[in-house]
Formats: C-alpha cells, sequence, structure tokens
C-alpha cells in the first residue's frame, strides 16, 4: 500500500463523512493504492460510525490530544506515506497529488502552504491569519534555519518510516511545529506546496485555543533552540554589560544633560552576571540536548568543550576570583586609608562593584565547570564488570531461524511495522513537552 490518509477525529460528525467520501474518491480516481484512517479520539457523537459507513477504517486512541491521536493514527497506517488533514472539511482532500508526487520523488516531509494556495474568508480567524500564523513560522523560520512559510499547516504529508524514527513527544497541538523542527533537525528533506483552506463545515467552536496554543508552540519553537532561548541574548547581555562598565567605572560619563555614574555601574554589574549565566546555560543545554540525543550537536560547543578542560576552568574561575579579590583588598585598603569611617561611596563603588561582580562570575565559571564536567559523565560498565554480569545471567537461549517463514508468520514489513508500534508504545512513557 502507498498511502494512508489520516484524519484525527473528535466529535466531528457533521463532516467527517464528507472528508472520507473526498479522500477514497481521490485513491480512486488518481489510482493511488491506500486507505483512510481515523483517528478517533474519544468521539461520543457517534463519529466512528459514519468514518466506517464512508469507507474509513477507525482506530481508537484513549490518550487524549491532537498530537496523540495524530501519532495514533500513524503508528497504525499501513501506507508507506502517510497524508494527514482535519476531519473538519477545511482541507481539500480531492486534491492531494501533489503532496503525492512530491513524497514519490524522495521528500521526507511535505507541508501545504495555506498562504500560496489561498485562505477562503471566512477560513481562518483574523488573529491567526495576521498575527498568530505569520509570526510563529517566521520564528521557526529564524529559529531553524528553515524555508517553510506556513509552520502549522494541518495538512501535510510524509514518510512514515522518516517520521517515526524522529521519535515525536508532544501530545497537543505544538505537534504541528514538533515535526517540522525535528524534521530540519535531522536533516530530512523537506519541502512545500500550495494548499488551499475552506471555512470549516461544523456548528460547533474548533478544538484549537488560540492563546493557550499559540503558547505551546512558542514554548516549544524556545525549548528546541537553545541557542536563540539563551546563548544569543546571553551574549548581547554580556558585550553591553562589559562595554557600559568600561566606560562608566573609571569616572561618571555624561551625554548631554543626562550623566550615567554608580547606578549605571550596578545596572552593568547585574547585565553582566545574568548575560554570563545564561551563555552557561546554553553550555549545559547543549551538552544535556546532544548526549541525550533529541537536538543535534553543536560543533562550536565540541570546540569549546574540547578546549574548556575541568583543570582549565578552575585555574580560569580561579583568576577571575583572583582579581575580584585583589579589588576587595584595595577597597579595605581604601576605607583604611579612611580610618574605617565614612567612605565617598561615589568613589568606593567603582571600586568595589567591578570586584564584587568578578567574584561572582568566578563562582559562576569553577561551579558551572563542574557541571559540564558532570554532565559528559558516560553511564558505562567496566569491561569485567560486564563479562561478570553476563556470567551470572547464564547462558543466553538461541533463537532458532527458520529456512523459510511460517505460514501463518507475517510478511517481514509486518514485523517492522509491529516493531515500529512497540516502539511508539515504549516511548509513549517518555517525559512529554
Amino acid at each position: 500500500m502507498e498511502l494512508t490518509v489520516v484524519m484525527p477525529c473528535l466529535n466531528e460528525a457533521e463532516t467527517v463523512g464528507t472528508c472520507v467520501r473526498k479522500a477514497i474518491g481521490f485513491l480512486a480516481s488518481s489510482g493511488v493504492s491506500g486507505e483512510v484512517l481515523v483517528a478517533d479520539n474519544g468521539s461520543t457523537d457517534g463519529s466512528q460510525r459514519l468514518a466506517v459507513d464512508a469507507g474509513a477504517r477507525v482506530v481508537p486512541i484513549s490518550d487524549k490530544g491532537y498530537g496523540n491521536a495524530l501519532m495514533g493514527g500513524i503508528a497504525a497506517a499501513r501506507g508507506r506515506y502517510v497524508i494527514m488533514g482535519d476531519a473538519d472539511d477545511s482541507y481539500d482532500f480531492t486534491n492531494l497529488m501533489p503532496f503525492v508526487n512530491e513524497l514519490r520523488k524522495g521528500a521526507d516531509l511535505v507541508m501545504g502552504n495555506r498562504f500560496r494556495g489561498g485562505i477562503a474568508p471566512g477560513a481562518m480567524p483574523p488573529l491567526h491569519k495576521y498575527l498568530g500564523n505569520p509570526v510563529l513560522s517566521f520564528i521557526g523560520r529564524l529559529f531553524f534555519r528553515s524555508k517553510i512559510g506556513d509552520f502549522h499547516c494541518g495538512l501535510r504529508g510524509f514518510n512514515r518510516d522518516s517520521v517515526m524514527a524522529l521519535n515525536l513527544q508532544a501530545t497537543g497541538m505544538e505537534f504541528a511545529s514538533e515535526m517540522v523542527v525535528k524534521a530540519t533537525l535531522a536533516g530530512q528533506r523537506v519541502t512545500e506546496v500550495p494548499t488551499t483552506l475552506s471555512k470549516d463545515g461544523r456548528s460547533r467552536p474548533p478544538h484549537l485555543r488560540s492563546w493557550r496554543d499559540g503558547w505551546r508552540h512558542l514554548r516549544f519553537l524556545l525549548l528546541f533552540s537553545p541557542r536563540w532561548l539563551f546563548f544569543l541574548p546571553g551574549l548581547a547581555l554580556l558585550v553591553a554589560g562589559l562595554a557600559i562598565g568600561a566606560i562608566v567605572a573609571p569616572h561618571p560619563f555624561s551625554i548631554g544633560s543626562v550623566t550615567f555614574d554608580v547606578d549605571t555601574l550596578v545596572a552593568a554589574s547585574a547585565m553582566i552576571v545574568i548575560g554570563f549565566q545564561a551563555v552557561l546555560f546554553w553550555l549545559f543545554t547543549q551538552v544535556y540536548a546532544g548526549s541525550e540525543g533529541f537536538l543535534p550537536e553543536e560543533p562550536r560547543v565540541t570546540r569549546v568543550l574540547e578546549k574548556l578542560s575541568l583543570e582549565r576552568g578552575l585555574i580560569l574561575g580561579g583568576l577571575i576570583g583572583l582579581a575580584g579579590l585583589a579589588g576587595l583588598i584595595f577597597s579595605l585598603l581604601y576605607w583604611n586609608g579612611q580610618k574605617f569611617s565614612h567612605l565617598n561611596y561615589e568613589h568606593s563603588l567603582r571600586l568595589m562593584i567591578p570586584s564584587v561582580t568578578a567574584l561572582i562570575v568566578s563562582c559562576q565559571v569553577v561551579l558551572g565547570t563542574f557541571f559540564l564536567s558532570i554532565l559528559g559523565i558516560k553511564h558505562t560498565r567496566h569491561p569485567v564488570t560486564a563479562a561478570s554480569a553476563r556470567a551470572a545471567a547464564g547462558p543466553v537461549p538461541a533463537s532458532p531461524i527458520p529456512d523459510s517463514p511460517a505460514p501463518d508468520s507475517p510478511a517481514p514489513d509486518s514485523a517492522v511495522r509491529d516493531e515500529s508500534v512497540k516502539h511508539r508504545e515504549q516511548s509513549a512513557a517518555a517525559p512529554r513537552l
């Protein structure tokens, strides 16, 4: 079977039959070998029976959520390719050939673009059309260097094996972003074709909640881009704080009638500390994400870690701490010169603030270096210990390999499909975003 059309469904009695008939009509007219699968997420309005009557195969998905329904449907699909689309009659299931053609050319993921294909009047709320979708899609392109113009189009096609390899975990509407982001990060071939969006045929409100689901999409994009979440803002704060501090520390700095003095120096100190902490968080996140495999390893991080050993980090932190300690000693000597009486804080703070800042950064470097070393520890077993464990477990019985498959045994591709479904069931217990 070449194609499975998957439709997530939750109480879509008004439209699910129409969508199924349109998809079956496309399969018949195009000559594509395929099926229509409805992933039902607990409908109580009879959607299941209507879908079956229209010719679909219905798979019940007990775990609630848009992402859960779709992944359940994808895992149960029998086609080599999958095209997913909402069962609300807003997408054109009679015109799926552009997706199939791109998949046949070797694309792993084919996104629909509603802004290029056409959005019917009233099909998309103005908030989504002019703010939500354009802004989130722009952020996705910026963060992940993707060329996709419509990150959240619900009509998309993909190679089933390619998507199963991504180990998608999102349970809600952010599943749409997760698929594009992970396919891009994995280096899969992602293309785009124009598609249309019509006004849906439902009389009830949609399941989508604009602000809640918009935030979930944005949160996902931020969590999967530590460079934009931590590194770039932190680096900007750090550089700005160092520049401002260097200007204000020796003496007050004036621009016209505005004078920047020790208060500005305090703000610059805070910028340095916060910025440096954000850069450290970027390093922590990249090391952890790379070791766990849900983000690709950054070559820059690898180069930094190769040069920044635990000992070098401790030496660097110690040197910065010594500089801060020297500043504190000079501050005490200055105070001693005033016979430990009232100080001119405009002068004393110019030395005290940079000294304290250096001591804070020194502690961050030392503690951060230790933490990076902990993150770099590999969970391995000594060869001698591993051999002892195998000996204690006893011999492993050999599995007989038949010369030919038994008559009732599943075909090889069925075994692979069953294994992928088991893999999905096991990964369902993994932490969810």
